[in-house]
């Protein structure tokens, strides 16, 4: 787009007429005609003034390339800072929830003696709840997708890898030493607390990074 068809442009998108933008600017209606069907440019003393009247920055004047203000790019920022602190809340109940769903578990039936179907039945309802929250913080407030990886995402994901085989190995060895398979499940909730436990940590240490 030439200089001429984006100054006519501007100024259909700001609802003007040619006598109008003239009177601004202290010029004929006949100078504007011309700028607008590129038989002349407007002078260097004018575009200062016609940056001002279209409410543009003299980059997209010229060129008709629309560049993001400071104002929208600071939006931005601030924008992605509190998804990642409403993300990393969201994790943090989740995590909370799951430790008092295992102490639940480890105090009602041992101790308080609570009918065991009662105090499984709550205890699944609680992991559901924390799985939920997790699940929706993730969803609702994930990070912008990147092309490249960056090294504290792949450091997370190699760690989680590690985990995953780590507590897969402890799980099918408790499970057959003790063979108490309908109560070593319990492992995979601490695993999945630990791997979100990682998550945290390493958002939490980028936004520190960032400040």
């Amino acid at each position: 787009m030439n200089l001429g068809e984006n100054l006519l442009k501007l100024r259909k998108k700001k609802g003007l007429s040619q006598e109008e933008v003239a009177d601004k600017l202290n010029v004929t209606r006949q100078t504007i005609s011309k700028w607008e069907t590129n038989q002349s440019t407007p002078d260097f003393d004018k575009i200062v003034p016609i940056c001002k009247l279209y409410d543009v920055s003299s980059d997209e004047l010229l060129t008709g390339n629309k560049k993001e203000s400071l104002n929208e790019i600071s939006n931005d920022k601030n924008a992605d800072k509190t998804n990642k602190r409403k993300h990393a809340l969201g994790i943090s109940l989740g995590v909370l929830i799951y430790f008092i769903s295992v102490v639940w578990i480890m105090i009602t039936i041992p101790v308080m003696e609570l009918n065991p179907i009662v105090s499984s039945a709550v205890f699944l309802v609680i992991c559901g709840i924390a799985t939920f929250i997790i699940v929706y913080s993730s969803m609702v407030y994930k990070k912008k997708e990147v092309k490249c990886e960056s090294k504290e995402e792949k450091l997370v994901k190699n760690i989680n890898e590690i985990l995953s085989i780590l507590f897969t190995i402890i799980y099918f060895i408790i499970s057959f030493i003790t063979m108490a398979w309908h109560i070593s499940w319990i492992i995979w909730i601490i695993y999945a607390l630990v791997s979100e436990i990682v998550k945290l940590i390493f958002m939490l240490k980028g936004d520190n990074n960032e400040k």
